[in-house]
């Protein structure tokens, strides 16, 4: 089975599995699918963590389970080396959790990772879902169904809503992918719809958006191009000028940011605008239904 970025080949580790955080969500990405085969403690080699053997490295889950993808718990100060360990073992794919990452760290990541081919999400998200395949990251199986609409989002909860919503009305997913929140990330919406694009079990792609910096707008060239619909829920619409909105990379400012410049960019893309999550199922509706009749 192939999917956004994960498959039936995805064989992942978990870095920071013997934590606190990474014990827990390990449980729960074990129940959601059989993507994990490994984790990495340095020093904790040897243990078992919900029936995955634990190493010391990531060089040695690499060599001894064929580990071609991670998802990262550490703490924030212990990410960028853990990013490059990874990176260093020939991972190509990495999910980066962890939240108060330092900017400035992350942005060495990310130089990082456009100098070795290397695919990042995050950090602050809330990682990959893919029904009847699995998860890398932290979002809740009990809201997904297995269809035909793509999500990406910036904020977790919002998405959790949005996707919730849309099972509730009877439009499964093919795949979600939180992006993150924070101010700098290393995968935007722009990097993201191309896959969905050429995904021929996506007919349609749900963005969750936020106010705060520009990803939204830096997407819309791509849009302009897609063949499949979209449909965007942007919030914080009534935030004033400089204030904080949930997180770090939500904030509007002065030059830019905020709702209604995302939206009439957004507009001019060919995006349908969607004014709750309870609204989006119905404008898909009608744009499926109006790609049938054409």
């Amino acid at each position: 089975m192939e999917s956004i970025l994960l498959d039936t080949e995805t064989r992942a580790v978990v870095q920071g599995i013997t934590g606190k955080v990474g014990r827990a969500q390990t449980h729960w990405m074990v129940e959601a699918g059989e993507l994990l085969v490994a984790g990495v403690t340095p020093g904790k080699g040897g243990q078992e963590v919900e029936g995955l053997p634990v190493y010391n490295s990531v060089q040695d889950a690499v060599k001894n389970q064929g580990v071609n993808t991670s998802v990262i718990f550490v703490p924030p100060l212990g990410v960028q080396d853990a990013v490059s360990e990874a990176i260093d073992a020939g991972i190509k794919l990495i999910v980066i959790v962890t939240e108060y990452v330092p900017v400035r760290d992350t942005i060495a990541i990310r130089h990082r990772a456009q100098l070795t081919g290397t695919k990042i999400i995050g950090p602050n998200c809330p990682g990959l879902f893919v029904p009847g395949l699995g998860k890398l990251g932290i979002m809740p199986a009990s809201i997904f169904q297995k269809g035909n609409i793509g999500v990406i989002g910036r904020s977790a909860t919002l998405s959790y809503e949005v996707i919730g919503n849309l099972t509730d009305a009877g439009f499964g997913q093919t795949a979600a992918v939180g992006v993150g929140g924070d101010p700098v990330i290393c995968t935007e919406f722009k990097d993201t719809l191309p896959h969905f694009e050429d995904d021929p079990a996506t007919e349609a792609v749900v963005m969750v958006c936020e106010i705060g910096g520009s990803a939204e707008e830096r997407a819309c060239d791509f849009i302009s191009t897609m063949k499949k619909p979209v449909v965007a829920l942007v919030s914080g619409k009534s935030l004033p000028p400089g204030k904080r909105f949930g997180h770090a990379g939500a904030i509007v400012s002065e030059s830019g940011g905020n709702a209604e410049k995302k939206i009439e960019a957004l507009q001019r893309a060919g995006v349908k605008i969607a004014d709750s999550p309870e609204q989006i199922p119905v404008i898909l509706r009608q744009l499926l239904r109006g790609q049938e009749s054409e």
